[in-house]
C-alpha cells in the first residue's frame, strides 16, 4: 500500500519540473491528483504523463474565478482534499533596486503571495480535517541575492503564511509546512551553458544540482503521515546552500 493510499490532492502548476515530478510521485503512491496548468496544451500533456489517477483543470492560480472553477471541479468528482500543494510561482530576476517596475512588483506578488493566499484560502471548505497543505518557497526568502528583492520578500511572506495558517488551522489539525528549494535542474536551465552551471554547483555543499525528484520526495513526506507531527516548518531542499 503506498503511503498516500486513497488520499486526494490538489497541485497547482503541474505541468512540469518540480510539480509534476510530485504529482507523478502521488499518484504512484496511491493519490488521485487533481493538476491546474495556464496553458491547455501543456496541461493535457502533463495529464497523459501521469497517466492515471489524474484530473487536469486549466487555470491560473492567480486568478480567482480559475481557483473557484478547480475547487467546484474538486467538489463535484471528489468532494474533498486530502492534501494542497500551492505550487504557483513566478519570478523575474535580475531587477536591482532603482530598476524595479510596477508590474514586476504585481506579477511576481500576484502569483506567489496573492495566488498563494486564495488557493490556501479558497480550498478550506473541501480541506478535510488533518489535512496536508505544503507552499512553494525557495531559499531565496532567507538568503539576500542580489537584484531579487520582490521575489525575495514574497517567498518570505510565504514562510510567514505556514507559521500564521499553522495557528488559524489547529483545530482542525491540519498542517501546514513550505518547502525551499535551493537549485533545482528545471527547465530553467535549458541552454545554460554548462560553466555557468559549474559555477552554480561551487555553490551548494553537497556539490551537484537538485532534481526535480528531490522535491517530489519531500513533498511525498510533508503530505503523507511520516510527518505527522510536522507543522509550520520551513524545508529546506537545497543541497545545504541556506545553511551555511
Amino acid at each position: 500500500m503506498g503511503k498516500l493510499e486513497g488520499k486526494v490532492a490538489v497541485i497547482t502548476a503541474a505541468t512540469s519540473g518540480m510539480a509534476l515530478a510530485t504529482a507523478k510521485l502521488f499518484v504512484e503512491e496511491g493519490a488521485y491528483v487533481f493538476v491546474t496548468g495556464r496553458r491547455q496544451e501543456q496541461l493535457d500533456k502533463a495529464v497523459k504523463e501521469i497517466g492515471r489517477n489524474v484530473t487536469g483543470v486549466q487555470g491560473d492560480a492567480s486568478s480567482l474565478a480559475d481557483l473557484d472553477r478547480l475547487y467546484a471541479t474538486v467538489k463535484s468528482e471528489k468532494g474533498r482534499i486530502d492534501v494542497l500543494s500551492a505550487s504557483a510561482g513566478y519570478g523575474e530576476f535580475n531587477v536591482p533596486l532603482g530598476e524595479i517596475t510596477e508590474s514586476n512588483v504585481d506579477k511576481t506578488l500576484g502569483t506567489n503571495v496573492r495566488g498563494t493566499l486564495f488557493t490556501v484560502q479558497k480550498a478550506l471548505p473541501l480541506l478535510a480535517d488533518g489535512a496536508s497543505i505544503i507552499l512553494n518557497g525557495s531559499i531565496a526568502g532567507v538568503k539576500g541575492l542580489p537584484g531579487f528583492s520582490v521575489y525575495n520578500a514574497s517567498k518570505a511572506a510565504v514562510r510567514s503564511f505556514a507559521r500564521t495558517w499553522t495557528m488559524d488551522l489547529k483545530a482542525r489539525k491540519i498542517r501546514v509546512n513550505v518547502i525551499s528549494p535551493g537549485t533545482i535542474d528545471t527547465a530553467v536551465f535549458v541552454g545554460v551553458p554548462k560553466e555557468v552551471k559549474d559555477k552554480f554547483v561551487e555553490m551548494i555543499p553537497l556539490g551537484r544540482i537538485g532534481q526535480s525528484q528531490d522535491i517530489a520526495n519531500a513533498a511525498l513526506f510533508l503530505a503523507s503521515d511520516d510527518s505527522s507531527f510536522i507543522t509550520g516548518i520551513e524545508l529546506f531542499v537545497d543541497g545545504g546552500t541556506a545553511q551555511i
